[in-house]
């Protein structure tokens, strides 16, 4: 590994796994091997005799070489909810999580580790997903759900980044919204009101084509991902 990233949200459904899958194809157009972790995932389905999510499955599919399943998402949990709670018989042990990302992270020269939740999402009963940041040591990059109360969530979110001391390499927009009303002054009230520099703007769309939206990332991510 020669960079890797935490991508977190302002919130549940914000975008994170588009956001994730659009800079792994990002990073692939540039040359280099990727491979992506959602270490802790809620709402999984068995298959195979596994539980398995769909978005560590997208993220699994994505990587540039081929890597196990546990890997990728080595707590998988059947119930939609918090994972603190989906997790109770078998809570996140950040341990793990670590000797999980110590071998994917030497099979790709960047790596991605996608959260779940928001910043602070409880993981288990003592620790939320800023914890498991920091134990990864990896910069940030935030995903902001350009919808009503986006800014709040979003200067939330990264107050509370800064405060875990742990460094913002930058945000990402992603428009959920069709009907969003002056979507652009959000945008641009943000880039105000954040420290952190905006690396892309990924707008609507219904059915995502990864490879179409990491040209909306390119300009801004080359001035910190080199």
């Amino acid at each position: 590994m020669s960079q890797g990233y935490f991508i977190t949200g302002t919130d549940t459904d914000a975008g994170k796994t588009w956001v994730t899958l659009a800079l792994m194809e990002y990073f692939k157009q540039q040359g280099k091997t990727v491979v992506g972790m959602k270490p802790v995932a809620a709402g999984c389905v068995w298959q195979d005799g596994q539980l398995k999510n769909e978005d560590a499955l997208l993220i699994q599919a994505h990587a540039s070489v081929a890597v196990a399943y546990e890997l990728v998402n080595p707590y998988a949990y059947e119930l939609p909810v918090s994972p603190h709670i989906a997790g109770k018989d078998n809570p996140v042990v950040l341990s793990e999580v670590l000797a999980k990302f110590d071998v994917l992270k030497q099979q790709a020269e960047i790596i991605l580790v996608e959260g779940a939740g928001g910043w602070l999402a409880p993981i288990n009963n003592d620790q939320d997903i800023s914890d498991l940041a920091k134990s990864l040591a990896l910069p940030v990059i935030m995903v902001v759900a350009i919808r009503l109360g986006c800014i709040n969530h979003a200067k939330l979110t990264h107050k509370a980044i800064k405060q875990a001391g742990v460094p913002c390499a930058g945000w990402i927009a992603i428009c959920t919204d069709a009907d969003m009303l002056v979507r652009e002054e959000n945008i641009d009230t943000l880039k105000s009101a954040l420290s952190a520099p905006l690396l892309g703007v990924i707008p609507f769309t219904k059915v995502p084509d990864f490879k179409k939206l990491a040209s909306c990332l390119s300009s801004q991510l080359m001035t910190i991902c080199r």
